[in-house]
């Protein structure tokens, strides 16, 4: 079997880098980064990758960074993590200052050729894991993905390709875990009839990120609801036979959605696999839902008005119904108000919420939520 490898930055990864001159250089400046020891450890408990060190350390061995303020700090962190059963198999310090351009800095290569090319590791299944858009970057130049602790990776759209290579954009280590030992919960899903092509691709633990396109603004807006104020990333594009009316459109919509969110979340395992929630305004809006794997709706919402928006009040019910359907998930919505806007505004917000919370894993126990063993 092929080896897989984590090569892992030291500063603002493993511990906090230093403010101001950005040197680990004594023991006082020494701070390990939050969560990340056990974290480790459960990475090197549960999975088989070697983990490489990659750091660069500027000018170490020079007046400006003497050896000898370097070795204590760095031992000592190599030492408390050794006792935690976190060791290093590759430890990688390049010395070179940036103006230097030398091959073995990170972004590039120098210092890990024994993995490029090699037919024992399997690169295209390892990461690296780091702060700066230079860790994205080795991972690209090694063939690899990334892990990027930064909460934004806009920072990555300067840089060609480097957005495609990140797979996961987070500060929090307990994050990092749940994507390794869990894995990714991602969907892509085209849906083409004569009636209408639907394209929808979501990220279940993504930071809220939308573009949609169906063709209906307010439904357009409705849809941004579930992605923003669930957490998830979701990208839709709809093309529809508007020449008879929106129906296909939505409905459609709904089905590739739902099975989308079918697919994204995999085995269940560690899920609240439970959610509800909220209100707007005048209006009480409640949407309680079960991934049980048993379809069903319950509506208890009126509206007195034909449209909102572009949407026909009518293809709300019918929306969710499709959704249920698809997603294999028990839904129980209730609206009350005098807002027609705000009503069902709430219920795309207390969807999002119910979904947030419902898909939410707890990576310390990975049982399936299910006392038949089974959804």
């Amino acid at each position: 079997m092929k080896k897989k490898v984590l090569f892992i930055d030291r500063d603002g990864t493993l511990v906090v880098e230093p403010p101001v001159d950005y040197q680990l250089d004594s023991l006082e400046k020494l701070e390990f980064y939050p969560k990340v020891m056990r974290n480790l450890w459960l990475i090197r408990s549960r999975l088989d990758f070697e983990f490489v060190m990659v750091t660069n350390q500027d000018g170490l061995g020079t007046a400006s960074f003497p050896e000898e303020t370097f070795w204590p700090a760095h031992n000592l962190m190599l030492k408390t993590l050794a006792g935690e059963g976190i060791v290093f198999d590759d430890i990688c310090i390049d010395r070179s200052m940036p103006a230097d351009n030398a091959p073995t800095r990170k972004p590039r290569t120098g210092m890990l050729v024994k993995y490029l090319d090699n037919p024992d590791y399997d690169l295209a299944h390892s990461f690296v894991i780091g702060d700066r858009p230079t860790d994205v970057e080795l991972a690209k130049n090694l063939g690899c993905r990334a892990i990027f602790l930064q909460e934004d990776p806009s920072v990555l759209s300067a840089c060609e390709g480097l957005e495609a290579v990140c797979a996961l954009a987070t500060t929090d280590w307990d994050k990092v875990a749940e994507f390794l030992i869990a894995g990714e919960r991602k969907a892509v899903l085209r849906r083409t009839t004569h009636e209408t092509d639907i394209r929808v691709s979501l990220n279940l633990d993504g930071h809220g990120i939308c573009h949609i396109h169906t063709g209906l603004g307010f439904f357009d807006h409705m849809l941004e609801q579930i992605g923003k104020h669930g957490g998830i990333d979701l990208d839709i594009e709809a093309d529809g036979d508007w020449e008879v009316d929106e129906h296909h459109t939505i409905e459609d919509t709904a089905l590739v959605l739902g099975e989308c969110i079918y697919q994204a979340l995999g085995s269940k395992r560690g899920m609240e696999r439970y959610g509800y929630a909220v209100t707007m305004d005048d209006c009480l809006c409640q949407v309680c839902l079960d991934f049980g794997g048993r379809p069903w709706l319950v509506w208890d919402a009126e509206f007195h008005r034909e449209k909102i928006g572009e949407m026909p009040t009518e293809m709300f019910l019918h929306f969710f119904k499709s959704l249920s359907d698809a997603a294999r998930m028990n839904l129980n919505i209730r609206a009350e108000g005098q807002n027609e806007h705000h009503k069902i505004e709430g219920i795309f917000k207390a969807m999002a919420r119910a979904l947030k919370m419902a898909v939410k894993r707890d990576m310390y126990h990975l049982e399936l939520p299910s006392s038949k063993g089974v959804l």
